[in-house]
């Protein structure tokens, strides 16, 4: 018995934008992350505390994990972008087409798993801060 799969058929220019929207995701990521490293540098002797040091040592490789990960990610769309003259050339290469859009598919995938990856990341990283200031707070209005 054979099983069909189905891959929705975007138009060229829909996956013009999802693919343009992926890389602007990526790029203002990458600045992010810088932004991050400079915060984490701004809090480094709270890091090192400790009490927190392993969570915090996790986090940060986390964060380093994730920025060289971006890298090869943002080279394969923008390779993939490239290629979408292969649905708009006019010639019909229905292998390669089917080829483009299953590697879309999977490219949604990545995009999907990266981003939720990264922001879990960011929000603990976020949360473990917060608990630093506070508890830093805390330390200045104790006499």
């Amino acid at each position: 018995m054979k099983t069909y799969y189905y891959i929705q058929w975007l138009s060229a220019d829909e996956l013009h934008k999802e693919t343009k929207l992926w890389l602007s995701e990526l790029k203002f990521m990458r600045e992010e992350q810088l932004f991050l490293n400079k915060l984490v540098q701004s809090f480094t002797l709270q890091l090192i505390d400790s009490s927190i040091y392993q969570k915090s040592k996790t986090l940060v490789g986390q964060l380093q994990t994730a920025e060289k990960n971006s890298v090869p990610l943002f080279k394969k769309v923008q390779a993939h972008g490239n290629q979408l003259e292969i649905l708009v050339d006019d010639i019909d290469q229905l292998k390669m087409e089917k080829a483009y859009l299953a590697t879309h598919e999977e490219l949604k995938g990545e995009m999907n798993d990266y981003t939720q990856g990264y922001r879990a990341i960011k929000e603990r990283l976020f949360k473990l801060l917060s608990s630093i200031r506070k508890k830093d707070k805390r330390e200045r209005l104790q006499p």
